[in-house]
């Protein structure tokens, strides 16, 4: 008998030994994920299968309406939100709200050049003009339009993604933004279009000759504005890029030239990451005042910081609530005052909101907000960025269900999957017991707090990545609108 305990013994501390290694494993955390933003691949709507209603599904989930714009406050108040959620966000120095503290010019600017009233965009890649042509678009919900992409080469000329379809497509989009007072940008490179700046940007002979390719396509395509979105200056974003310590200050000269050569309306703006340009060090800049003074705005892309993962993350925090993050600077408020406080003015600011999410498998029932200390991006899982929706295919397929009653808009979740909110980032996030998918995205509630903000910041508004991502119906742009005071 004493045999027998001996050896159930040493068997059971041999599996001890083991498991060890293995527990250990599942509790590491898994890489940081992905801070690339705009790709230039075409995004195709991810099926995903939905689990049969639960019969005992939690009925108690908060829905998320949008008051009519004919009601005020101009702020709409969540369930939660007794009053306003913005109150307690420690915002550096006096607010600048666009009705109270902007004196308009005879041009359509305060005393400080910036615009007199908040501005709505949004991104359109040609990638999405089989599914969504720009006939579908509303351009009267739009200041803006930024056609997304056009891509620099070897030669330092511009290409398309889509050659045979975008200059055609591009001359349509124009042609009806105009129609409907809308303005329209090139938006010239791109997470995937990024890899040939550093080179061209190098020399003044290089930076001429991408620039007066640039002017020209401004000229043959009526435009009324160039993007740069350069991902990144001064560090790598995709594989393959190219990066020089100078090219920040190359950047610098390349906009300064490129101002000069454009026609003075044209607008000039640049896509950047949430904290300032790299520095010849390799640090965040402490003065970016010189690009403001070249630049009419910056879009802050505060979007893809968690991508498709086991442990999932917010995809595009609003701030860092619980101060545990080891992303501290990459959420919207921590943008806002990076930027500021490198000399960068509010009104020149432009929040980027995300119209898609994350699927992941997972069964997590909370968002993360830590990962490896020495890690700054990363793919997902599956080693691509493939897990992105768009928040109408959430709604086309049943994970959302959309209804209306009188002037009220409700989106509450459904197909089995419960709605809950990460406080420590202040978005929602689906959970499907049945299916073991966990979705982060953006919701009618956290792009209302976000566009409030952006509002009472007095940044210049919001720029949306990207535009097709909307319901038919137009919610999520309504939300912006309403939120900034717009009607």
């Amino acid at each position: 008998m004493l045999s027998l305990r001996l050896t159930e013994v040493i068997c059971c501390a041999g599996l001890l030994i083991y498991l060890l290694p293995v527990f250990f494993y599942l509790q590491e955390p898994s890489r940081n994920a992905l801070d690339q933003s705009h790709q230039n691949k075409r995004n195709v709507p991810i099926s995903f299968p939905l689990p049969p209603p639960a019969a005992n599904y939690n009925t108690s989930i908060p829905t998320v309406s949008l008051t009519s714009p004919s009601q005020e406050p101009s702020f709409v108040l969540f369930p939660g939100h007794s009053q306003d959620p913005l109150a307690f966000i420690p915002i550096p120095g006096p607010s600048n709200d666009f009705n109270s503290s902007r004196t308009p010019t005879s041009n359509g600017a305060d005393r400080n050049g910036c615009p007199s009233k908040a501005l709505v965009m949004g991104y359109y890649p040609d990638w999405v003009s089989f599914t969504f042509p720009p006939e579908k678009i509303d351009f009267k919900r739009f200041d803006w339009i930024d056609f997304a992409f056009a891509v620099p080469n070897t030669k330092f000329a511009l290409e398309w993604d889509e050659p045979q379809t975008a200059p055609k497509l591009l001359k349509r989009l124009v042609s009806l933004a105009h129609a409907a007072n809308t303005k329209v940008k090139l938006s010239i490179g791109g997470w995937t279009g990024s890899k040939h700046f550093s080179s061209a940007l190098s020399t003044d002979q290089k930076r001429r000759t991408l620039v007066n390719n640039i002017a020209s396509f401004y000229k043959t395509y009526d435009l009324d504005g160039i993007d740069i979105d350069w991902e990144y200056p001064g560090h790598k974003g995709a594989p393959g890029n190219t990066v020089n310590s100078n090219d920040s200050a190359n950047f610098l000269s390349f906009l300064k030239l490129l101002r000069s050569v454009l026609p003075a309306p044209a607008r000039l703006s640049a896509a950047v990451e949430t904290v300032p340009f790299t520095n010849s060090e390799g640090n965040p800049s402490m003065d970016v005042s010189g690009f403001a003074q070249v630049l009419d705005w910056v879009v802050l892309m505060n979007y893809d910081v968690w991508g498709s993962s086991s442990k999932p993350g917010p995809n595009a925090p609003f701030r860092d609530a619980c101060g545990n993050s080891t992303q501290p600077g990459a959420n919207a408020v921590a943008a806002y005052n990076s930027w500021t406080s490198a000399g960068f003015p509010p009104c020149k600011l432009v929040l980027g909101l995300p119209s898609y999410g994350y699927i992941s498998s997972s069964t997590a029932q909370r968002l993360r907000t830590r990962a490896d200390a020495n890690t700054v991006k990363v793919i997902n899982d599956d080693g691509d960025s493939e897990g992105q929706i768009q928040f109408r295919e959430l709604v086309a397929q049943g994970a959302l269900v959309r209804s209306i009653s009188g002037n009220t808009v409700t989106f509450t979740a459904g197909g089995g999957f419960e709605r809950r909110w990460d406080s420590c980032s202040d978005t929602p996030f689906l959970r499907s017991t049945a299916s073991r998918q966990v979705i982060t995205y953006d919701d009618l509630e956290s792009l209302n707090m976000k566009a409030a903000f952006a509002k009472r910041v007095g940044m210049l508004g919001i720029n949306f990545f990207d535009i097709h991502g909307d319901t038919d119906q137009w919610d999520l742009v309504a939300t912006i609108r309403k939120s900034m005071a717009l009607p």
